[in-house]
């Protein structure tokens, strides 16, 4: 972190604020982006002073969160985690049905507990249906297991990594202390108005398109596409290896979003 680093003071780092503010800038405007597109960024922070503070923000812009035990394996073996989402829903799908109502009250006790477990650890990625875009973590080092799962699948990571962090996994390093509730609350704030901005473009962008569609007009994005279909008649040989390498790097997630 030593780039990050205005000074030290009796032992303790203090970190070059300009910095901080510049990254914070980056992280941002690349989340508006993200958001914009339609992708979704996962929240990580288990620690206590960062678990309400973070909840808040990832819910008031509609973002899978955790801030409950990282269960290991989460986007390494992203399938079983989905299994284990959708059982919660069989659960609540047994209740309206009727089912419950067979069951004797040992069965019901299980299997409430169950589902309340569930909740606790899955309840706030039930609407991920497939591996995020992007990973936003408070502490790098408690998190470690998720930075490390992200990087393996190559997922962006955007995280607050404090002084006695190491930044080399980090995609988007946002140097500020990551134990202050006020300094999390700061940087959580500025990044979900960026993601409120790029939600709020993207609705814009679909009614243009509505209007568009309505009035009969074709629009851009097509025309770009006809021009792309033209143009590739008149590529080399060399073509199709892009096109095998580029789906090379897409099977990955279809088979996530499967």
């Amino acid at each position: 972190m030593a780039p990050y680093i205005f000074m030290e003071r009796n032992g303790i780092h203090i970190i070059d604020l300009y910095k901080t503010q510049a990254k914070l800038e980056d992280a941002a405007n690349v989340l508006r982006n993200f958001a914009k597109s339609g992708k979704k960024v996962l929240f990580v922070a288990t620690k206590k002073q960062a678990k309400e503070i973070l909840a808040e923000k990832a819910q008031s812009v509609g973002m899978p969160y955790v801030i409950e035990r990282w269960p290991g394996g989460m986007l390494t073996n992203f399938p079983t985690i989905r299994k284990a989402v959708k059982k919660m829903a069989s659960i609540d799908k047994m209740a309206k049905d009727g089912t419950f109502d067979n069951l004797s009250k040992r069965e019901k006790l299980q299997i409430t507990r169950q589902r309340a477990k569930l909740e606790k650890n899955l309840g706030s990625i039930a609407d991920l249906n497939r591996l995020p875009s992007a990973l936003f973590v408070v502490d790098v080092a408690k998190e470690h297991i998720a930075v490390a799962e992200a990087n393996r699948l190559g997922i962006p990571v955007f995280a607050i990594v404090d002084t006695n962090s190491n930044p080399n996994d980090v995609d988007y390093v946002i140097p500020a202390n990551d134990d202050a509730s006020k300094s999390i609350e700061l940087i959580l704030s500025t990044v979900c108005d960026a993601i409120n901005e790029g939600l709020a473009e993207r609705k814009v962008e679909k009614a243009d398109e509505k209007a568009s569609a309505e009035n009969g007009e074709t629009p851009a994005p097509r025309r770009e596409g006809s021009r792309r279909r033209v143009s590739r008649h008149a590529e080399t040989a060399e073509a199709p290896a892009e096109e095998e390498a580029v789906a090379a790097v897409e099977a990955p997630e279809a088979e996530a979003a499967e």
